[in-house]
């Protein structure tokens, strides 16, 4: 998962959670916590229930996330996220906890006439590739539910827009053509040859280390007729350590409605 692909993940996150967003530069996000999302997020059990014990005003925390280190010049003017940090891993847990499905509209002008907006389904993957080594990518897809036209990146493409869960009163919002089930196995679809497609010679170079691992384990044995039990159990640990794998995941999703 790039520094981007989160930089945007937890913009669009505090932006769906009502989290002030104070400052974006791009590789830096700074964001006013609401009370929920503090409780969420920031593991400070005691200190919220010393506040509701005592009555006090609560003071929600402000967050600097540092999403690439590269562009910073001061890396202790926050708090530096990447992918398999416990931070992102509480925010992952915090968007499943609230829900993983969202239904949103793109606001428009109540001073003018009526807008039409158009239906899109997305869906964000995450597909993980397992050997000894790990390699994750996140893939966000949509698709225009009047047309099927499918859109890599719509995650991105929908970063800057002004959404929100309530239906716009000058919106008339088109009747979706392809059912948002129909449109999810399309996307599995689209998911599934992103995956075909891309370079596998790491499963390839994972089987050769493979057989160098085996090699040694076999060295330390070869004098022996039969094999240990211990042998068995180190090379199925090999085995399990080294084979290549996939894993697809959906990590949440939405209908939208745009202009």
């Amino acid at each position: 998962m790039y520094a981007t692909e989160i930089h945007d993940y937890l913009k669009t996150f505090f932006k769906e959670t009502n989290c002030e967003i104070v400052s974006d530069e791009g590789f830096q996000l700074t964001v006013q916590l609401t009370i929920d999302m503090d409780k969420r997020i920031m593991n400070r059990p005691f200190y919220w229930k010393y506040i509701e014990a005592t009555n006090s005003e609560p003071n929600p925390a402000r967050l600097t996330l540092i999403t690439d280190r590269t562009q910073t010049q001061n890396q202790f003017m926050g708090e530096i996220i990447h992918y398999g940090s416990g931070r992102l891993n509480q925010i992952f847990k915090a968007t499943k906890d609230l829900g993983s499905f969202v239904l949103m509209y793109e606001q428009v002008d109540n001073t003018k006439n009526q807008t039409t907006l158009t239906p899109y389904f997305c869906v964000n993957y995450k597909v993980s590739y397992y050997c000894d080594q790990t390699k994750e990518t996140i893939h966000s897809l949509g698709i225009n539910l009047i047309n099927g036209v499918i859109e890599d990146n719509f995650h991105e493409s929908i970063c800057d827009m002004n959404l929100t869960n309530e239906m716009p009163e000058k919106a008339f919002c088109l009747q979706y053509i392809i059912k948002p089930s129909r449109a999810l196995e399309r996307l599995d679809l689209m998911i599934q040859n992103l995956i075909t497609q891309d370079d596998h010679s790491w499963a390839e170079e994972a089987k050769n280390r493979f057989e160098k691992e085996l090699e040694v384990l076999n060295y330390f044995y070869q004098d022996r007729e039969e094999k240990p039990e211990i042998y068995e159990i180190e090379k199925k640990g090999l085995e399990e350590r080294f084979n290549p794998r996939i894993k697809v995941e959906i990590i949440n999703g939405g209908i939208f409605y745009l202009k």
